[in-house]
């Protein structure tokens, strides 16, 4: 599989366990699809990081993870555990649990040899299940377990761009293309969105965008904020706005008046939800996207027209007076919404 290296065998494991979005041309939402993704540019390749004696560090029976020798050996073997497939349903679940404990567990991972297509492996073994819809909470469990590592992978700094070099994210997105409501479908694609989120939290993330542009992320996250789930939606614009924070992101999406009318309607019918459903961390995302949207200058001349009226007026103020916990973050309270109406009446 090209772009996956896997240089190091299980072998290596067992040396580890012994020593260590016209005014512009209106258009329906489903043409954003069709809008040509961003001219090709090549990932940068960064060195495969070589594993060493990191994992252990010294003669005192504690790990750099801080776990014990007994506890990292455990760690090793479960790893190992996931080249054999009686075995790798049990050892996916326990990794799953393990990861925020374990600090290299990616590295063990990426280069582990045949690992990271076992993986993949449990990704594209559900696909047939995704149409007609038949897909069953214990598999979905599975398949989100091995979501989790791949999320650890995606979040690592030595990791993460091996991780996109090899399109892994790609795998993913049949799964952000899914409709069912049901628990199972819901918990894969907010397990999935969780991941292409780990990618995008990073600060130095201009290559994840510009991979996630070219790769029409935006249209499945518009589906998503419209018909998910609370926190799917949550998730889904998390991402929709880390794009538009960086400025090829808000470049691209303001580009083009289909773009802008795809991202900006269901923004709209995001706010409309908000007055009924009044979730104030999902609407401290919409006012942070309009914002975002509003520093751009065609952008704003169409967000004069187009800003849904519950943000001009007071429909929220209460709402978000009476958040007090997250009323520390302000940047996105009433001063951000007083600020957003500045921007678009100017």
């Amino acid at each position: 599989m090209a772009g996956l290296l896997s240089p190091k065998p299980v072998s290596y494991l067992q040396q580890q366990h012994n020593s260590q979005y016209n005014h512009y041309n209106r258009s329906a939402l489903s043409a954003y699809s069709e809008t040509p993704p961003l001219p090709g540019a090549p990932l940068a390749h960064s060195i495969p990081h070589q594993p060493g004696q990191q994992f252990l560090n010294g003669s005192n029976g504690v790990t750099g993870n801080g776990l014990s020798i007994q506890d990292d050996s455990k760690i090793f073997a479960l790893v190992i555990d996931l080249m054999d497939p009686g075995m790798r349903e049990t050892a996916l679940l326990e990794l799953s649990k393990k990861r925020e404990q374990y600090d290299d567990l990616a590295l063990i991972l990426w280069h582990s040899f045949g690992i990271m297509p076992a993986l993949l492996q449990e990704i594209v073994s559900v696909y047939p299940l995704l149409s007609p819809p038949n897909l069953t909470a214990l598999v979905s469990n599975r398949v989100c377990n091995a979501l989790a590592l791949l999320q650890c992978v995606a979040s690592h700094t030595e990791t993460r761009q091996l991780f996109l070099n090899a399109h892994i994210p790609l795998f993913l997105y049949p799964f952000l293309n899914t409709t069912s409501k049901t628990r199972p479908f819901e918990y894969l694609r907010l397990t999935s969105l969780g991941v292409i989120g780990a990618l995008v939290k990073q600060n130095d993330n201009n290559t994840v965008i510009h991979f996630l542009l070219s790769t029409e992320i935006i249209p499945l996250c518009l589906r998503i904020m419209e018909t998910g789930s609370e926190l799917s939606k949550t998730v889904a614009i998390f991402i929709v706005q880390k794009i538009l924070l960086d400025e090829t992101g808000l470049t691209y999406i303001c580009h083009t008046y289909e773009r802008f009318y795809a991202v900006g309607t269901v923004l709209s019918n995001m706010v409309n939800q908000l007055v009924e459903t009044q979730a104030v961390r999902l609407l401290k995302h919409v006012v942070r996207c309009y914002l975002r949207l509003s520093d751009n200058l065609r952008a704003r001349e169409a967000l004069r027209a187009c800003l849904p009226e519950p943000l001009r007026d007071q429909t929220f103020s209460a709402l978000l007076k009476g958040d007090m916990r997250l009323s520390l973050d302000f940047d996105c309270g009433l001063w951000t919404l007083y600020i957003l109406t500045i921007h678009v009446q100017n």
